[in-house]
């Protein structure tokens, strides 16, 4: 078995990873966690110097002294970017690189972009030369998600976690490209908010920063806890580890040739066609009918990355959507908002807005009956409609949504918290239809919202969709999907006429 190489988030040294290379040392492996300069363990003490510069060297020097042929480098949170350094720098020694619920660290960016705690950035914006470990469980959570991890593995990490010098977060990472062909894994934390399913997605978005996940050589794995395995599933995780090295794990593909994404395959209802009018970037899908009509304002979700072509508004679902409300007789307006990676909901919010507005002020709408229709991850920004209902707004509708921020998105903005949003006094009526077989990072968040509802008597129908995933329109012509469609769509124009 080839040696493991373990180096720990921030805050953490090779203690942290105690559990798991017991494990592997079981299993007959050899372990060596790494103690990075400034971050505890056997290490030694953090100087001025402390950068992310000093961390590559740690591990680089770590793995000279290391005598087996092949390495299996694995990096956990920050880890991941001392890692790819030192894998840099001795690619040869290097059989693979797993991330451990690790974001993708670029070259020429610091660790910080990859950073979800807004108090850490606002303490480096600050001045601060370290940043202090958190002291509860509320702070970790802030880092990722603490699912998994006990009180007593809760008190040991905040106990032994020490600060994290500015450096080692502002210093970008330099890369050659020497070790880009390297295999990889990634190890992903479904209750922090990853999944295959979401990888998979965003790939066939199209996204070209990710089309480097489909080469053959590049595998992952899931596990059902939160952002620290090694404390809350080591078994697990050291399972994970050797199957890894292995060259184990699932791979992603793209579409063969002249299939569809999903996103693009055809609505599953057959519509009549209706007109269609495009201004900037919304597009009315209006009705064969005389005088101002009630309007449904339809959501896309995201992240989309820029330049993705054909833009929301002309996939098949929400084209689909839009040209059935029409149908029915009511305007069905698209918009192409700039959710184009998670810190851009404020311009997303903006552009909503601005799409109500435009659509509330054309002489073919009814700009006193009108309801919002949120997809995915559009679903955080129905909050503020719900915290603060206009007159006009007679209905808010969901599919599939996301409606509390995913933990490793570091999205604190209560403008984005739908649930939040449920104490407001006047909410409107809500329309959601749920999946049986979501995504379990988004499954949670509208359990979430539920529980929520009920305790504060909101008025919610929840439309069940037996059998039913993510972007069921565009893969599931069942009858039960059909029907789900249709009883959704019936409530929410029976709130605009009421």
């Amino acid at each position: 078995m080839a040696a493991f190489i373990l180096v720990a988030g921030a805050y953490t040294g090779g203690w942290v990873w105690g559990e798991v290379a017991g494990r592997l040392r079981e299993a007959g492996g050899s372990v060596y966690p790494a103690e990075l300069t400034g971050l505890g363990g056997d290490g030694p003490p953090a100087g001025a110097g402390t950068d992310l510069e000093r961390h590559i060297r740690d591990v680089v020097e770590l793995i000279d002294r290391v005598d087996e042929a092949e390495i299996v480098l694995v990096g956990h949170d920050y880890g991941i970017h001392p890692v790819l350094g030192a894998a840099d720098r001795r690619p040869q020694r290097i059989a693979r690189v797993v991330y451990v619920d690790a974001g993708m660290a670029q070259d020429g960016a610091s660790a910080l972009a990859l950073v979800p705690d807004p108090t850490v950035h606002d303490a480096l914006a600050g001045g601060a030369s370290a940043i202090p470990a958190p002291t509860s469980r509320e702070g970790w959570q802030r880092w990722g998600s603490t699912e998994g991890v006990g009180d007593a593995a809760l008190e040991r990490l905040t106990r032994l976690a020490v600060p994290q010098p500015r450096s080692t977060l502002t210093q970008p990472l330099q890369l050659t490209g020497a070790a880009a062909a390297l295999p990889i894994t990634g190890v992903l934390c479904v209750a922090n908010g990853a999944s295959i399913a979401s990888v998979e997605a965003l790939v066939r978005l199209g996204d070209p920063r990710l089309q480097a996940l489909v080469d053959p050589e590049v595998t992952f794995f899931e596990l059902a806890t939160g952002h620290w395995p090694m404390l809350s599933a080591p078994d697990e995780l050291a399972d994970v580890l050797i199957a890894a090295a292995k060259g184990d794990g699932h791979r992603v593909s793209l579409p063969t040739e002249g299939e569809l994404p999903p996103h693009l395959q055809p609505f599953l209802l057959d519509v009549p066609e209706q007109r269609r009018e495009r201004t900037g970037r919304v597009d009315l899908h209006l009705p064969e009918a005389d005088g101002p009509r009630p309007a449904v304002v339809f959501v896309h979700g995201g992240p989309v990355p820029a330049g993705v072509e054909p833009t929301p508004r002309d996939w098949p679902t929400f084209v689909g959507y839009a040209q059935y409300a029409a149908s029915l007789g009511a305007v069905g307006a698209t918009v192409d908002h700039r959710l184009h990676d998670i810190s851009a909901y404020p311009q997303a919010a903006e552009d909503v807005a601005a799409a109500v507005e435009l659509v509330r002020a054309d002489p073919r709408v009814d700009p006193d009956r009108v309801a919002l229709w949120f997809v995915s991850a559009g679903g955080l920004l129905s909050a503020e409609w719900i915290a603060e209902r206009p007159p006009w707004l007679r209905c808010v509708a969901a599919s599939y949504p996301i409606l509390v921020p995913l933990p490793n998105w570091g999205l604190t903005d209560p403008r984005f918290h739908p649930v939040a949003a449920l104490g407001a006094a006047d909410r409107p009526p809500i329309v959601l239809i749920r999946v049986e077989r979501e995504r379990p990072e988004i499954a949670v968040t509208v359990a979430e919202f539920l529980a929520a509802a009920e305790e504060t008597t909101a008025d919610v129908e929840v439309i069940d969709l037996p059998g039913g995933e993510h972007g069921f329109e565009a893969v599931d012509r069942s009858e039960a999907a059909l029907r789900a469609v249709e009883r959704a769509m019936s409530s929410v124009l029976g709130h605009l006429v009421t």
